[in-house]
């Protein structure tokens, strides 16, 4: 009888270790997806493991980027699809997601139906190097440093004003212009600038004066000079808190 009884108490504490071992694992590796697919966190892809931003920090991304319902979001790796779904459902925007895993962008484009977001979300099975997302306004990216960097060449060459959002990872040697934070979370937010570097010459008859304004530009910062009657005067213009692609100055008269 004792015998069994402590048989009895092994197969219980064995069964109570298992449960705790059980809801532990759930715990640290919780489940994604739904009844067709279920991925799982650092799942290999085709560039990076899959690992979604925290829904917090989604949020926060989306606000510093002030999207609004004009916006055109493009979320590049839209993995489980919860970047463009937020976009669309908190600040109606419409969003696109391009996601190259097959199995993920279906989940996506599902779990956008059943936020009742279908109509506003679009996502694309598609590699983010080839496909074109010139359209738009806002950009969202969770990647890594060397893919954000083939990228900035093309972000870069976006129409001014267009707000980029990187989840972890900055883009090099393109400073952002602001830094943001949610709980453990780092993202960095960028506004792409308009072209403004040359040589102008600008002259008044009547007066006869000349000036001529030489500027120099890298990236969002933008400097140069400025001469009127042989007198120089150098000029530097950076200011983050501009509307968006807009950078403004001064500088003190030649004369």
């Amino acid at each position: 009888m004792r015998a069994r009884l402590r048989a009895l108490r092994a197969l219980l504490a064995l069964f109570c270790a298992l449960a705790l071992t059980g809801l532990a694992l759930a715990q640290e590796f919780p489940q994604f997806g739904d009844e067709l697919y279920r991925p799982r966190l650092r799942q290999p892809g085709k560039d990076v493991m899959w690992l979604p931003t925290p829904d917090a920090m989604v949020t926060h991304m989306l606000q510093a980027a002030k999207t609004t319902g004009d916006d055109v979001v493009y979320d590049l790796g839209a993995g489980d699809g919860r970047i463009p779904i937020a976009a669309a459902r908190q600040f109606g925007a419409k969003a696109v997601g391009i996601e190259y895993d097959a199995n993920l962008a279906a989940l996506a484009q599902r779990s956008a139906e059943r936020a009742g977001v279908g109509g506003k979300v679009t996502i694309i099975r598609g590699d983010i190097f080839t496909e074109d997302f010139s359209a738009a306004s806002v950009v969202t990216l969770y990647l890594l440093p060397d893919l954000n960097q083939q990228l900035r060449p093309r972000l870069l060459r976006m129409k001014p004003g267009t707000r980029i959002v990187s989840h972890l990872w900055d883009m090099g040697e393109w400073e952002p212009d602001d830094t943001l934070h949610a709980g453990e979370s780092e993202s960095f937010l960028w506004i792409v600038p308009a072209e403004v570097a040359g040589r102008w010459t600008l002259s008044e008859e009547r007066s006869r004066w000349e000036a001529v304004v030489e500027i120099t530009q890298r990236f969002q910062r933008i400097g140069g000079k400025l001469t009127i009657r042989d007198a120089t005067q150098p000029m530097s213009f950076h200011t983050p808190d501009n509307p968006p692609g807009v950078r403004t100055g001064s500088c003190a008269s030649p004369w």
